[in-house]
């Protein structure tokens, strides 16, 4: 997920966004410990896209406030 598709999001669609990344993210883990995870990098990818969706919703909360 690029930056700029973040940007287009609306807040709730953000939110929700990052609960499905937080949920996803629990579960690659959870496939990591077993020894079942095909791919690590999708771990990465994951943590990535969260610290996107949260530094744009941070962005607009400041953004609100100034």
């Amino acid at each position: 997920m690029k930056a700029s598709n973040v940007r287009e999001l609306s807040n709730e669609e953000l939110i929700a966004k990052l609960a499905d990344l937080k949920k996803e993210l629990f579960n690659l883990r959870l496939s990591h410990a077993t020894g079942q995870l095909n791919n690590p990098l999708a771990l990465n990818s994951v943590k990535k896209d969260i610290a996107r969706v949260k530094t744009v919703l941070r962005e607009r909360e400041q953004a609100a406030k100034a």
